[in-house]
């Protein structure tokens, strides 16, 4: 049955039982009605397929057993086997029938169900004279076709397939998929003979002393590798049957649907448990037969019953659970020391289990209660065998977040087999879960002799905990592999003594760990009252979980971590205990790195070690680090992020990946901030707001990255450079002379050289991702977590690591080729990063490739799972080899002396089964044979001895093949342990590789810009004085493209701000909709792509270098921070106002529009006044309030302009201007908005825009009357000292009213008097 053997998605089988696991959690004593333990073992021995009688039972008295909620959909329920027989619908005629009917379909008569079933005949028995029908829903009945009411019928093209329960929507879709077929060939085969794994040492009952050693022999008889039912797959189908049929119970295979027991109508299994006691029946949570239909039809019935399976589990489940663990309601539920919620330092992480509920429990359950109960956050995977089982309120998870399926009884429990753990684990944690991974280290056979040799009366195998996987602990998957952004798990401690006054400077550690490339990211930063570093540290990182300590963050911080991430998994630690000091912290590494200084020495085998000469200091493990020696030295400097490395490494410490990960991390200084100190900055800042606003990384629309500039830039066809383009773009350059490299080096590959590198990239783009799969090699090299030699694993967990070292190998040395081509091919290339990058940046790894290319096979060792190395690689393999090619060099002349004495030359050696070396002597040289060889067989004409030399030294070679094998599975460590002494060279290699990718990319994103390119020319500063400077000529957008806007072009502009005779700042008016925004954010990404490196869409571009970007634009709020929109908006401008220095760039976007005209009109010329005035950055203001443009028109550092337009009565309403958008820069102000015309763009009925259009004329004259009045009687005069009192009011209250305790207190009123004066203000002015 090819059929059967699909591939298994991950669910639990239904059809098969799971006698070992039902019974692990099940009492000797089952509240489920069944036979005695004695019955029911004799039962299973005489006859454990008993034929079903297929007549209903007239037994009055009802099962015992209560219905599952599914039972009252239609489906084949279970027959009652009773002994009074009951009449049929008709009489079946008997019949012979034979092979003749095999592959026919057929229709069989269910009396119980009085219904017809079809299916196909596929087999004929000739002994029993019984035939095998296979029902379309996969199931299979043994059936003597004479004797029953049968039909046969024509095949059918549109047979519909019952459904099983839980699947997905796609269940309903007109293409059936009926699952049952997966569960019987791969879960069905293994987990119904669930003999053959180790879990059937657990814990059946009382008797299980007992029956141990009589379930070793079935456990060894129904053992079945995966491998062998790889190759049954090419067996013909008929030979498929047959073996199911003898893996069945030797071809007595039944229904289970009609099982049933004699007497009170209680239903029972094929199979028994242990101890007698019934299991329950799967088929109670099937989905009935469904008619998909139209397509919307099937998606509401999909939607319908994944809403009812909650209610179904809930019915089915609820009542049990609310007696038996009454404990976990919200009244009698206490920690582990007995606290209940609401008390001091209570653990909701512990649950306390009282006495009668843990005498309740058998072995195995208190074995699983006592994981959970320390770890209740946490979803347990408990190895059981071959399989991973979650049991209780884990298996609710379990149904509904990985479609597992419940098994039968009255317990909640699901599982999967090993081989999908990694998709199940990931799958669950990507959700947001914390998984706790159970593994066995002990097999029943273990158990049983240390029950003999120790007297231990344990009857459950000992399971330890191995892994505790997170959303940022995952390293490996398959969502890792085609998902190249890193996970970052990160975590932050604060100087607490700044939280209590906002205007103190705060100190922030941060240690951001990237697990899946062994990352680590340290440092410590003072910060201003809105916490701008730190939220930029979050926007640019966007970690998946925070570490923080208990009830130390400020309220300022914990709102700014809440504001600039994304759903993150939050552990809270108790400081010093658990989120350990610089002290402790220090202490832990010392120690750690001592210990593997210590096991270095110790090997004897190895000449070289982690602690090689060739590795860098940092990479000794006998010394700390270069990046922690400096934070050390630096005192309370580097406390902070000490203590945040000490709280990360704790955490990891859970997860058994603390070692791992030291033991050969990356570790790496937190960039400058651009707070703390005066010294030189190497990089642009850009805040969280304007990471956010120019749309750097994530589109405002879904916050992934269609149409940003990282996708715009991204042509790297390698994962690792993904990574490093994104660090280039939070971080662009700000020094010159870098900033000028990286051009020249973009430059080089450009022209000529392109068809070069395009070749470079496609030989890369065959490299697997190359960092976490060197990260992966490098911890698999230590034996720890699921790795450990103590855990039981039935997957070829060896095989896989192989591959992953083969590939690795061959990935190092197809970049070693690539990057040694072009370098040949660039070396006349002027740029002296280039020459860098691949001479003294190309790690000398050749000979080290070679040594690996030497000592085996790749292929080969891909292919066998096995390394056979050769020779003169390994001495230890080496050693064996010798030894056994000695012995069988002697025996092949102790042959030759044999032939000798006996004087015939045609003696040889022969093997018969097991026996070797045996030797074949004539028969008529029987009489010269010695007395002492011993007769082992014999053939017609010849005898078989064993001389006393071919014994002794069979027992020679077969203690050197065994010496032999044992060298050759410790091979692959051994050679992953030279591999991983160089990891610093490995390391580097993949870097430089990575940076050469971001530089092609970087070279070829200018071809998919729109209109001209040029190479940007970066001014520097002869003297203090200088004004900063940014000039462009036919500045066009990055992203934007004429095929993405519809109608006409993307519309090019020259723009020039600061420089000498230039005004710093634009001051930008024009119609709504006109392209202001837009010009904004393409002045803000040009300057970023200069800083970068990369090529402008421009046909002429200069620019002084920008120390930081400012950008408020658009309107948003923070209501779960607590801040309005208004609010928000004046936020960010308090941070520009405080932060800005002569040589950033500000860019503000509507200023003032989230209050009244009057205030907002107040703020933002007060705010302009400033930069104008007091900051002399360069920016650009765009603003709809038209005054501003009136009140600077006569100021030479501000530039009036405007988006143009054409303005027309148009073919509309009349009265109603129609404007047409030319988004070409022009000098000057515009008049008006024009938000009359984006009102009737909008579809505004044509009533209220005529209403409109005169109100807008009625207030213009008002305002023209006013005005006019102003200038004749009140000259306008600035008043630069007031507005900047006003300003630094406005930093102050808004740095006040950012906390909640007085949002609504003393820091409102204090704006609301801002408010009224800047009011007067202008009211002057007027």
């Amino acid at each position: 049955m090819a059929s059967s053997r699909r591939q298994s998605n991950g669910r639990s089988p239904l059809v098969n039982q799971q006698r070992h696991i039902t019974s692990f959690f099940s009492k000797t004593n089952s509240p489920s009605p069944s036979p005695s333990p004695t019955f029911a073992k004799q039962t299973s021995k005489l006859n454990p397929n008993p034929k079903p009688n297929r007549s209903p039972s007239k037994s009055p008295s009802p099962s015992l057993i209560t219905p599952s909620p599914a039972q009252s959909k239609p489906k084949k329920p279970l027959l009652v086997i009773g002994q009074t027989p009951s009449p049929t619908p008709s009489t079946p005629v008997e019949k012979s029938y034979g092979k003749e009917v095999l592959e026919k379909r057929i229709r069989v008569y269910w009396p119980l169900d009085k219904a017809w079933y079809e299916g196909v005949v596929k087999f004929f028995d000739k002994e029993s004279g019984k035939h095998l029908v296979q029902y379309d829903d996969a199931e299979e009945e043994e059936l003597d076709l004479g004797k029953e009411k049968i039909e046969w019928v024509k095949e059918s093209t549109g047979r519909l397939k019952r459904l099983r329960r839980g699947g997905t929507s796609s269940a309903f879709k007109k293409v059936v998929i009926d699952f049952e077929d997966e569960d019987v060939a791969e879960n069905g085969e293994e987990k119904s003979n669930a003999d053959d794994d180790d879990s059937s040492d657990e814990d059946w009952g009382e008797n299980v002393a007992k029956e141990v050693s009589e379930d070793a022999e079935e456990e060894d008889m129904d053992l079945v590798d995966e491998k062998e039912e790889e190759e049954d797959e090419e067996l013909e189908e008929e030979e498929e049957v047959m073996k199911m049929w003898k893996r069945k119970g030797g071809g007595k295979t039944e229904s289970k649907k009609r099982k049933a027991c004699g007497g009170g109508g209680k239903l029972e299994s094929g199979k028994k448990s242990k101890t007698g006691a019934s299991v329950g029946n799967k088929e109670e949570f099937k989905l009935p037969l469904v008619e998909p239909v139209k397509k919307t039809e099937s998606d509401k019935a999909s939607n319908g019953f994944d809403n009812a399976l909650v209610g179904e589990a809930s019915e089915r489940f609820g009542k049990r659970e609310a007696e038996k663990f009454y404990f976990l309601g919200p009244k009698e539920r206490r920690d582990v020391n007995r606290k209940r919620p609401g008390d001091i330092n209570y653990n909701p992480k512990t649950l306390y289990m009282p006495p009668d509920f843990l005498k309740s429990l058998s072995g195995g359950q208190r074995q699983w209660w006592e994981f959970k109960s320390k770890h209740m956050d946490k979803v347990l995977f408990f190895k059981m065998g071959k399989f991973y089982e979650l049991f209780e309120m884990d298996a609710h998870i379990g149904a509904k977040e990985l479609d597992l399926q419940y098994m039968k009884g009255e317990q909640p429990h699901c599982g999967f087999p090993e081989r999908n753990f990694s998709m199940n684990v990931e799958k669950l944690a990507r959700k947001g879960y914390r998984v706790l991974v159970v593994e066995q280290t002990e097999t029943p056979e273990q158990l049983e002799l240390r029950r003999k040799e120790k007297g231990a009366k344990d009857k459950v195998v000992k399971r330890e905990i191995c892994a505790v996987v997170t959303k940022g602990t995952i390293t490996e998957g398959e969502m890792l592999s085609t998902n190249p952004d890193p996970s970052y798990l990160m975590a932050v401690t604060e100087n607490c003594q700044s939280s209590t006054n906002q205007n103190e400077e705060r100190v922030f550690g941060v240690c951001a760990v990237d697990v899946s490339t062994s990352r680590i990211i340290l440092g410590q930063f003072g910060d201003d009252s809105e916490c701008s570093a730190l939220c930029c540290l979050l926007a640019e990182l966007r970690p998946v979980e925070i570490i923080k300590p208990t009830k130390l963050l400020s309220f300022e911080t914990e709102k700014a971590m809440l504001r600039h991430t994304r759903n993150p998994l939050v552990n809270e630690l108790l400081p010093s205990a658990e989120f350990w000091d610089a002290d402790k912290t220090v202490h832990e590494i010392k120690t750690f790195y001592k210990r593997i200084k210590d096991q270095s020495a110790a090997r004897s085998v190895s000449d070289v070690g982690p602690n090689d000469a060739n590795s860098s200091e940092e990479d000794r493990p006998g010394c700390l680090p270069a990046v922690l020696s400096n934070l050390l030295s630096a005192g309370a400097n580097g406390s902070l992020a000490l203590s945040a490395l000490g709280g990360t490494l704790y955490y990891l410490k859970q997860a058994f990946l603390d070692e791992t990960l030291l033991r050969f991390a990356k570790f790496e200084s937190l960039p400058s901030s651009g707070f703390s100190g005066t010294a030189p900055k190497p990089y642009m800042f850009l805040d969280a707001a304007a990471l956010e606003n120019l749309e750097i990384f994530e589109n405002s629309r879904n916050g992934d990255s269609y149409r940003t500039l990282y996708e715009q830039l991204n042509h790297c066809v390698t994962a690792f450079g993904k990574r490093l383009l994104k660090t280039w773009l939070a971080r662009p350059l700000y020094q010159i002379d870098l900033i000028k490299e990286r051009q020249d080096a973009v430059a080089g590959l450009k022209g000529e050289n392109q068809s070069y590198a395009v070749e470079f990239r496609k030989a890369l783009s065959r490299l697997p991702d190359m960092e976490r799969l060197l990260a992966r090699i490098f911890a698999s090299s230590e034996a720890n977590g699921r790795n450990a030699n103590k855990v039981i694993l039935y997957e070829d967990a060896a095989k896989k690591q192989l591959q992953e070292f083969v590939s690795a190998l061959r990935g190092c040395e197809l970049m070693v080729q690539a990057c040694s081509s072009l370098g040949v091919i660039l070396e006349n290339v002027e740029s002296t990063q280039l020459h860098h990058l691949l001479t003294a940046g190309l790690p000398n790894i050749h000979s080290i490739l070679k040594h690996f290319k030497d000592a085996f096979d790749w292929v080969d060792a891909n292919n066998s799972g096995r390394i056979i190395p050769h020779e003169g690689v390994d001495l230890e393999y080496d050693s064996a080899c010798e030894k056994v090619k000695e012995i069988e060099s002697s025996l092949t002349k102790h042959l030759k002396e044999q032939r000798k004495l006996l004087g015939d030359s045609s003696i040889t050696y022969v093997t018969v089964g097991k026996e070797v070396y045996l030797l074949e002597v004539p028969e008529n040289l029987r009489g010269s044979v010695p007395q002492d060889y011993e007769l082992r067989s014999s053939k017609k004409g010849f005898f078989r001895y064993w001389t006393p030399y071919i014994k002794k030294s069979l027992g020679e070679l077969s203690q050197a093949e065994s010496e032999k094998e044992t060298a050759l599975k410790n091979i692959l460590q051994r050679l992953l342990g030279r591999f991983c002494e160089d990891h610093n060279k490995w390391r580097q290699l993949v870097s430089t590789t990575g940076e050469l990718d971001v530089l092609i990319s970087l070279a070829i994103a200018s071809d998919f810009y729109e209109g001209p390119t040029c190479r940007p020319f970066i001014l520097g500063f002869s003297c203090s004085n200088e004004v900063p400077c940014f000039s462009a000529k036919g500045l066009g957008h990055p992203i934007l493209r004429s095929d993405s806007l519809g109608k006409g072009a993307f519309v090019p502009n020259d723009i020039t701000i600061g420089g000498s005779g230039h005004a710093s700042f634009l001051l930008l008016t024009g119609p709504n909709m006109g392209g202001k925004s837009t010009l904004l954010r393409q002045v803000c990404l040009a300057v970023i792509l200069a800083q970068v490196g990369a090529d402008v869409p421009a046909e002429h571009l200069e620019l002084s270098p920008v120390d930081r970007i400012f950008v408020r634009m658009g309107a948003k709020d923070h209501i779960m921070a607590g801040q309005s929109t208004f609010l928000t908006e004046l936020s960010e401008t308090a941070l520009m106002l405080s932060s800005a220095t002569k040589h950033s760039l500000v860019a503000l976007d509507e200023l003032g529009r989230g209050t009244s005209t009057s205030d907002g009109q107040a703020i933002a010329e007060s705010v302009l006044e400033h930069f104008v005035h007091k900051v002399q950055c360069r920016g650009m203001f765009s603003t709809h309030y038209h005054r501003l443009a009136v009140d600077y028109q006569n100021n030479s550092k501000v530039f009036l302009c405007h988006m143009a337009c054409q303005v027309g009565n148009g073919n509309g309403v009349e009265g109603v201007e129609e404007v047409t958008f030319l988004y070409r820069l022009t000098t000057d102000a515009c008049p008006k908005s024009y938000g009359v015309n984006v009102a009737r763009i909008a579809g505004l009925p044509d009533s209220i825009l005529l209403t409109a259009a005169s109100k807008s004329r009625e207030f213009e004259a008002i305002y023209g009357k006013h005005r006019k009045e102003c200038e004749d009687n009140l000259p306008i005069q600035s008043c630069p000292d007031k507005m900047v009192a006003i300003i630094r009011e406005l930093i102050s209250v808004t740095a006040n009213a950012r906390n909640l305790n007085t949002l609504e207190g003393t820091s409102v009123g204090s704006l609301t008097e801002l408010q009224r004066r800047a009011r007067t203000l202008l009211l002057q002015q007027h």
